[in-house]
């Protein structure tokens, strides 16, 4: 997916620059969303603004990712074939100067897909490693994890439904504007509710609980806005239903990004979002590593005032995200 960054310079150097202070770099609202890792609690808003007093803003975020990794041990097995959509819608509310509270509702579909023959193309055409999945049956999930001989994970069966709901809520530390300039800091919160199933992968099972410091700075040149963002936090997990022996109660996470707005419509940004291992008692990337997630894309400002971010995610520790993420957000003020 390196190609699509170089696509998105030679876009770059044919825009005119215009006044871009009206169009800051905030975060993609995205996460890992690996089988095993997209379950818990970790925030996809990890933004450093704070909805302003009786404002809602509303946000539509999808992420359709195709996962594909085969790995083993003397003692372990595992392998992980399918495809999944998900669509999270996202309130958040200002109820006091500084203060925010919000909701996040999601709604997860597994199944095999249909991009398991884009990837095989894709991998052909830039010499990339196929790993096995040009050989794989198209459109199959299979989600397996085995340890002593013992099965921890099976999930052969297509299915949707209603993930785990997350509460939100937020407090701005420091804010600095003046001409050219837009420092802020804040903190965040996010309490994940066990609402999701998670036989079908559509939640943990646990309450889990994030909390996250968010940082961001956007100044305006004369080459347009430029920014550079970032957060760093915990997340605490109570237990869980998937692989529970060998699940860590502690992980923390963060995210790192910067980009460029040439115009007052249009922004090109990149993204790492990081976690430290969910689990333990493991030699394979997919559970014990650590996970590196690469965003890139941008953000369009449309009529309305809407705000549309497209992105491609691609896993920068192999394994330990998925082989591709195609994002989708659409947000708005009201």
């Amino acid at each position: 997916m390196s190609n699509l960054l170089f696509l998105l310079f030679l876009l770059c150097s044919s825009c005119i620059v215009a006044d871009a202070a009206d169009l800051e770099i905030t975060p993609f609202q995205t996460r890992n969303q690996s089988p095993l890792v997209q379950i818990y609690g970790i925030p996809q808003q990890s933004g450093a603004d704070i909805v302003l007093p009786g404002i809602f803003q509303f946000a539509l975020n999808q992420d359709l990712s195709s996962n594909y990794t085969v790995n083993s041990s003397a003692r372990e097995q595992l392998a992980f074939d399918g495809e999944s959509y998900r669509i999270a819608l996202t309130a958040r509310y200002g109820i006091a100067s500084g203060w925010e509270a919000g909701i996040e509702i999601p709604y997860l579909i597994q199944g095999g897909g249909f991009l398991d023959s884009f990837v095989v193309e894709w991998h052909k055409i830039f010499g990339l490693p196929q790993g096995g999945r040009d050989t794989t049956p198209k459109g199959r999930i299979s989600y397996r994890y085995s340890k002593d001989g013992n099965r921890k994970l099976q999930m052969d069966g297509s299915g949707s439904g209603i993930g785990d709901i997350s509460l939100t809520g937020g407090y701005q530390l420091y804010e600095s504007r003046n001409e050219g300039q837009h420092d802020r800091l804040a903190i965040k919160a996010a309490l994940k509710l066990p609402t999701g199933e998670s036989s079908y992968l559509r939640g943990s099972g646990s309450t889990d609980l994030a909390l996250q410091v968010c940082g961001s700075m956007n100044n305006a040149t004369e080459w347009g806005s430029l920014g550079v963002y970032g957060s760093l936090g915990a997340l605490v997990m109570a237990g869980g239903d998937v692989v529970r022996d060998q699940h860590n109660p502690l992980a923390g996470i963060g995210t790192f990004g910067l980009g460029w707005a040439p115009a007052s419509w249009i922004a090109f940004k990149m993204q790492l979002n990081a976690a430290t291992p969910l689990y333990h008692g493991s030699s394979l990337n997919e559970l014990s590593g650590s996970s590196i997630l690469l965003v890139s894309g941008g953000t369009l400002k449309l009529p309305g005032g809407y705000l549309l971010d497209i992105g491609v995610g691609e896993d920068v520790a192999v394994a330990t995200a998925p082989d591709v993420s195609f994002h989708l957000g659409l947000s708005k003020n009201f």
